[in-house]
């Protein structure tokens, strides 16, 4: 089965109008394995260079840094980097048995956890009610996916001057309109309202598509999606931004319950500086060559 080579440089810079006397952070910024990818290696630059440093496996599996810059600085700058493997990876027998299937077999705790609503996916009924339209009784659930993905699609436009990372989901299903992290979080609120767990992902796109594809939206920046637990215990991907099911150019960064859980860089600065300017870069490449047989 061939796999496809992929190496990301994700940049991120903050500059402040007055040294900051402390900065804490935390960082989801290192790829994790999974059934259609490997890690060949990462690495994670931070300039200046931490007064103290930390990594640990969080509560999802993901491999989260945790860094403190305790002296002054005018700026902060982090830079990850990785050389990953991605193989195709089709909807298995367990996608096409009805949805119901996927809900009952959600007996654990930690697929129960993914059920539940959270501050960025509550609970609304008129999205229930949406989601309802294809959730008819015994549809099989790649069918039930496929059939979400589409009205989201022809119902919401990609607007990235629309919402920013505080924006509620009622906002968004009121102005039919947002950015990747608003659109994960609408098909996930769709997902959980009918017992199914899923999860919000986050990760990158291939920046240039292969020729004579089209470019996806949201390829020159992080990307977020879902994943839905399949009857048999396996996840399926989906990119409601790109309205498409087990996505092939996407590098998967870390989960967890919504956005909140698997920000790439988030926390606290102490400036007299009012304001930052945040600068992000974010390149995607697909190595020359770099198709192999596996």
């Amino acid at each position: 089965m061939s796999r496809t080579i992929y190496r990301v440089n994700h940049v991120t810079r903050y500059r402040y109008e007055e040294p900051a006397a402390l900065c804490v952070n935390q960082a989801h910024l290192t790829p994790r394995r999974t059934p259609a990818q490997e890690v060949v290696w990462s690495d994670l630059v931070i300039d200046p260079v931490p007064d103290d440093w930390s990594e640990r496996l969080d509560v999802f599996g993901n491999r989260t840094s945790y860094f403190a810059i305790e002296r002054p600085h005018a700026e902060l700058t982090v830079t990850a980097t990785c050389l990953v493997t991605r193989r195709p990876l089709e909807p298995g027998d367990a996608a096409r048995l009805g949805w119901e299937a996927a809900r009952d077999a959600a007996t654990g705790v930690d697929e129960r956890d993914l059920v539940l609503e959270t501050p960025s996916v509550p609970h609304l009924d008129e999205l229930v009610r949406w989601a309802g339209e294809s959730f008819r009784p015994g549809r099989p659930l790649l069918d039930v996916v496929r059939d979400l993905l589409g009205r989201i699609g022809a119902s919401y436009a990609y607007d990235p001057h629309a919402t920013s990372v505080s924006t509620p989901l009622d906002e968004v299903v009121h102005r039919r309109r947002g950015v990747c992290q608003d659109f994960a979080h609408l098909l996930l609120a769709a997902l959980r309202s009918h017992g199914l767990p899923a999860r919000y992902v986050s990760g990158y796109l291939e920046t240039l598509p292969p020729p004579g594809e089209p470019k996806l939206v949201g390829a020159d920046a992080s990307h977020a999606w879902c994943a839905v637990r399949l009857a048999d215990g396996t996840w399926l991907d989906l990119d409601p931004t790109n309205d498409q099911v087990a996505p092939l150019h996407h590098v998967t960064l870390a989960w967890g319950r919504d956005y909140r859980d698997v920000a790439p860089l988030q926390g606290v600065v102490l400036s007299a500086s009012a304001s930052a300017q945040l600068d992000v870069e974010v390149d995607v490449e697909r190595i020359e060559g770099g198709r192999f047989a596996a």
